[in-house]
């Protein structure tokens, strides 16, 4: 068990039986009062925002977690299996643990995956990827508005909105994060 002034911005706890990050971790001295740490620690799991105070010498039990990157082979059911890229080994993670961002998953791209004594908490894909679009309407003749988009099917099967310009097999740079249109690829 470490002490309370030991956790630092970053770490995963063992907090009420829940696995939690810490977002922010402030050490504050009221006046004439103890002084404490003041948490904000986000729920791993679910997402949830969770505040605490706790005393300096509070014991905490800081999670041993191993993050690594790892390449996506293929989705089987509701799980993705994955390889380590030093091991060869693979393992099945939930889809869940990558949330909306999965439809823009293609096999052979790195992910970064944490487990926390081989259970695996979370997952992160990359900022960005380049996808092929295999189905949009063609552009109107004339339809030059400025900031115009049409809906578009990338090679993953998720639709985004694109700028009129862009054709089927174009490749497109898309922000996993937001699911939005940020430029058309040079091949």
């Amino acid at each position: 068990m470490a002490k309370a002034s030991d956790v630092k911005n970053g770490n995963i706890l063992r907090f009420n039986g829940e696995l939690v990050q810490v977002e922010e971790f402030i050490h504050r001295t009221p006046g004439n009062l103890r002084a404490f740490y003041q948490a904000r620690m986000r729920n791993v799991k679910t997402g949830k925002l969770v505040e605490y105070r706790f005393r300096t010498d509070e014991e905490v039990d800081i999670a041993r977690v191993e993050t690594n990157d790892y390449q996506y082979l293929y989705e089987d059911g509701d799980a993705l299996v994955i390889m380590d890229n030093t091991t060869y080994d693979q393992h099945n993670v939930p889809k869940a643990l990558f949330g909306p961002a999965v439809k823009f998953l293609k096999e052979g791209m790195n992910v970064i995956v944490a487990f926390e004594s081989e259970e695996p908490i979370m997952g992160q894909i990359p900022n960005s990827a380049e996808l092929e679009i295999t189905y949009t309407e063609p552009a109107v003749k004339g339809d030059t508005s400025s900031g115009a988009l049409k809906m578009a099917t990338v090679e993953t099967g998720a639709e985004i909105r694109v700028p009129l310009f862009i054709n089927i097999g174009d490749k497109v740079k898309v922000d996993t994060a937001t699911g939005s249109y940020v430029e058309r690829v040079k091949a």
